[in-house]
């Protein structure tokens, strides 16, 4: 008797466990993406020339590197955050849109936390074609 109520609340608790996981496993990357706010300053607008050096077209944001040149000449280089590529493709983008070595224009926001880091709301290709960088900081963006 004892054996059978063993068996059977091991045979409840075994798909209980596995659901348990399974929803801890998909809520988790979810809580590790971080909000616009948390990583940018819309009050503090930006715009960066310069010639792409890397394009990482991956989920769950496109990034891509521009050295800059400021003021005084110095090279400086850059890491502009964009919106998820399907984002991007439904604005036009596409994965050779933008290429290592092409001069481009950045419009957006600086970093919090004063990196050389910015999340683009426009961007100006070497054709002379703008087109909207999918950003969650953009008001005038509606998520898709």
């Amino acid at each position: 008797m004892r054996t059978q109520f063993w068996r059977a609340l091991i045979t409840a608790l075994i798909p209980l466990g596995v659901l348990g996981t399974l929803i801890a496993v998909t809520v988790a990357p979810v809580n590790a993406h971080h909000s616009f706010a948390a990583e940018f300053d819309a009050s503090k607008p930006i715009t960066l020339t310069g010639v792409v050096t890397q394009i990482d077209w991956a989920n769950p944001h496109v990034w891509f590197y521009i050295n800059v040149k400021d003021e005084e000449g110095k090279m400086t280089r850059w890491a502009c955050e964009m919106g998820a590529p399907h984002q991007l493709q439904q604005r036009g983008w596409l994965r050779d849109t933008m290429k290592v070595g092409d001069m481009v224009t950045m419009v957006g926001s600086l970093s919090r936390d004063g990196a050389k880091r910015a999340n683009a709301r426009m961007v100006t290709t070497s054709d002379g074609k703008t087109l909207g960088a999918a950003s969650s900081g953009d008001p005038t963006t509606t998520r898709q």
